[in-house]
């Protein structure tokens, strides 16, 4: 039986004063990839940014244990370090920093030891081949000028170096066309290890389909209201959310 990665227990999150997060439970155990789903404005992104310590959200109850430490109260560098890695849904763009440059320092920074620039610059020559991207993006401005797909793909790329034990990917598949999603999506599942957990915000289906989910959670209301497998996605794509509104 898989140990518990993350627990959360009667989570409320206030964001600008707005109660978002009301009272949620969620456990997520080492080595599974769990999916999110939910309507718009139910508080999946929220959950993400609270799990990684965001101070814009602030907790206002309940508990976060990650490998059974309380993390509550932590700051986000504290976080990372625990092995907590957050993929933005809309990746900020940050002038005069390369590529490079960002995901050593990160490295560097949390792991605690310097990588040498050979074990580096071969690292990032297979993650790059492994994500379709040409190496000239190593000396590009983190994210100025790419496409949505380009910045998906650099959130993929730091956490290939960072090598997280949680992985949250909020809504990775939004700005993807067809064959960018299936490089993302196999990406991941070549980076993924049998200790490293996956938890997915997602809006759809197709991204499922490739990295297919041990448990789907249903989140509405800033709560948990239903969790279920893979097939689960399947129901809500044919009959979207009212049937779990309706209680079915």
């Amino acid at each position: 039986m898989r140990e518990t990665l993350l627990e959360i227990r009667d989570l409320h999150v206030e964001v600008e004063d707005k109660h978002i997060l009301k009272g949620l439970d969620l456990t997520i155990k080492r080595g599974e990839v769990h999916a999110i789903m939910g309507p718009n404005g139910s508080g999946k992104s929220t959950l993400c940014h609270s799990i990684m310590g965001n101070p814009r959200y602030k907790v206002t109850g309940g508990e976060i244990f990650f490998e059974g430490k309380d993390i509550t109260n932590l700051k986000v560098n504290e976080r990372a370090k625990k092995g907590i890695f957050l993929s933005f849904q809309s990746p900020e763009e940050i002038p005069g920093i390369t590529v490079d440059n960002f995901i050593r320092t990160s490295v560097n920074i949390v792991t605690g030891q310097n990588m040498s620039m050979l074990q580096f610059a071969k690292e990032m020559k297979n993650t790059l081949e492994l994500l379709d991207m040409d190496s000239e993006y190593r000396t590009r401005y983190l994210n100025v000028g790419f496409s949505g797909g380009e910045k998906k793909k650099t959130e993929i790329l730091q956490m290939a170096f960072l090598k997280p034990k949680l992985i949250m990917l909020d809504e990775i598949d939004s700005g993807l066309d067809i064959d960018a999603l299936k490089v993302v999506a196999e990406a991941v599942k070549k980076l993924k290890t049998e200790d490293m957990s996956i938890l997915i915000v997602t809006h759809y289906n197709r991204i499922l389909d490739y990295l297919e989910p041990d448990v789907i959670s249903v989140l509405m209301d800033g709560r948990i209201v239903k969790s279920g497998d893979k097939d689960l996605a399947k129901i809500l794509e044919e009959k979207g959310y009212d049937f779990v509104r309706n209680g079915v």
